[in-house]
């Protein structure tokens, strides 16, 4: 019986370490890139050169000093920065029809023919207080993508987040300080403070978003069509985009 506990411990140990592995691979490959992307980099704005001139030390720099972001080199200067693709489309078919994807397909028609058009929506935040969203539209997936992808990081936005929960007394940044309702279409969304523990109730959407925005704990409703991804992630931003207007002790 030993024996066999100590195999099983082995495994486990070689899958932690091949996974650790793989993760500094990533970590190395997305600096490199990033390095690459910075070299080439050629700053059209004041504060993208006061950046790349080693101004700011610091992202919370920026919005401190209320600076408005038109490049998305300079997010990707700082690092740091995570990046979730929202499903929002719909497969067809079949067998497959009714599932969720990533791509959300469109077309037009003209005289030449059907004109497809492809759109995908991505989320970019950093764990700590910072989440933005993008949607791109093209006639490709990998465009489309790029433009949202650009899009989120021009419209990042910096939040608050605190622990109003009465179950909880602690006064780590865990979840939001107060509650907040955002806002888009027929869909509407409250979130509400939630103890340390509890962790996103909230749809699979929703939950991208929040950890992004570095949201651990926190207790959602919904009222309208939530199927229609886009607006419900537009209503999660306007909701959160609310917690920076509500003074807090």
């Amino acid at each position: 019986m030993n024996e066999e506990i100590e195999k099983i411990i082995e495994k486990e140990e070689e899958k932690l370490r091949e996974e650790l592995i793989k993760q500094k691979e990533l970590e190395e490959k997305e600096k490199s890139d990033r390095e690459k992307l910075l070299e080439k980099w050629v700053p059209k704005t004041r504060l993208g050169k006061e950046v790349l001139a080693g101004k700011y030390k610091d992202i919370d720099e920026i919005f401190e000093e209320c600076r408005k972001i038109s490049e998305p080199e300079i997010v990707d200067y700082f690092g740091g920065f995570q990046t979730e693709i929202l499903n929002i489309g719909q497969a067809k078919g079949k067998f497959g029809g009714g599932k969720r994807r990533a791509w959300r397909q469109t077309q037009k028609k003209t005289e030449e023919g059907n004109k497809l058009t492809f759109s995908v929506m991505v989320a970019v935040g950093n764990g700590k207080g910072y989440v933005g969203i993008g949607l791109g539209r093209a006639s490709e997936t990998l465009p489309a993508r790029e433009k949202a992808l650009r899009k989120a990081k021009i419209n990042l936005i910096k939040i608050k987040r605190g622990c109003a929960s009465f179950d909880c007394g602690c006064s780590e940044l865990h979840s939001i300080p107060a509650k907040t309702e955002g806002k888009c279409s027929s869909y509407k969304i409250n979130l509400m403070p939630a103890p340390r523990g509890t962790g996103l109730i909230a749809g699979d959407e929703v939950k991208k978003i929040l950890r992004l925005a570095g949201i651990k704990d926190v207790y959602t409703k919904s009222f309208g069509k939530s199927r229609t991804t886009i607006n419900v992630a537009f209503a999660t931003i306007e909701a959160l985009e609310k917690l920076n207007r509500i003074k807090t002790k």
